[in-house]
C-alpha cells in the first residue's frame, strides 16, 4: 500500500468499481508485469494492494522499467485476467484497487474519466462541465494526458469536440482501437 492516501476518489457506475487514491512515494519497492494485448505489450506497475500504472509501451511514450522494480508473476493475476476478458469484449468493467500520484485536480478529472461508460465518448470540454469547470477543457486535456492507468481509467473515451479522435499518449491509432472495440466507432469522425 502507498505510504500515504492524501485524497480518494470512488468512481462507480454500471461499469466500474474503481477505488482511486493519491499515491505518494513509498519506500516499498514496486513490482511490474508485462502483458500481451491486442494493442501491444502493457507495462502493470502496482504493490499487492492496488495498480499505480498501466503504460502502453509501444505507443509514443513508452514507460522505463525502473532498476528498484521487482518483476512479478503472481501481484497481477487479477489485472491481467480482467484485461484478458475486456480485450476479448467479454467485460465491460473492471474492479480494481488504484493508486494514483497526481494532483488534486487531475484526480477529479481521473475519477471522472471512469465514470465515462463503456462504448460512450464525451470531449474535454464536457468533462470540464462535468466538473463543475467549463472553462477548463485544456486543463481536462492535460491531465487526460498524464494519466498514468490507461485503459482501466478510459481516458480512449475522450475525443474532440467535433467527434474527432484527437491526442492519445498510446497513438491514435491504439485509440481508435479501443473505441471500436466497444462499439463506439458509429459515434467518431475519423
Amino acid at each position: 500500500m502507498p505510504a500515504a492516501a492524501t485524497n480518494t476518489a470512488i468512481a462507480s457506475n454500471a461499469t466500474n468499481t474503481i477505488t482511486i487514491v493519491n499515491a505518494t512515494d513509498s519506500t516499498t519497492p514496486l513490482q511490474y508485469a508485462l502483458e500481451d494485448s491486442p494493442i501491444g505489450s502493457l507495462l502493470l506497475v502496482g504493490d499487492e494492494q492496488a495498480l499505480h500504472g498501466l503504460y502502453m509501451q509501444d505507443g509514443r511514450k513508452p514507460k522505463q522499467i525502473d532498476s528498484r522494480w521487482q518483476r512479478s508473476t503472481s501481484c497481477f493475476a487479477d489485472v491481467k485476467a480482467q484485461l484478458r476478458k475486456y480485450f476479448a469484449g467479454q467485460r465491460h468493467a473492471f474492479e480494481l484497487e488504484l493508486a494514483m500520484a497526481g494532483t488534486p485536480f487531475e484526480l477529479r478529472v481521473w475519477s471522472a474519466l471512469a465514470e465515462i461508460p463503456y462504448g460512450e465518448t464525451c470531449s474535454y470540454g464536457q468533462l470540464a462541465r462535468t466538473l463543475g469547470q467549463p472553462s477548463a477543457a485544456r486543463a481536462v486535456g492535460l491531465a487526460n494526458g498524464r494519466n498514468p492507468i490507461s485503459v482501466v481509467v478510459p481516458c480512449h473515451r475522450v475525443i474532440g469536440a467535433n467527434g474527432t479522435l484527437t491526442g492519445y499518449g498510446g497513438g491514435l491509432e491504439r485509440k481508435r482501437i479501443l473505441l471500436e472495440l466497444e462499439g463506439a466507432q458509429a459515434q467518431l469522425r475519423i
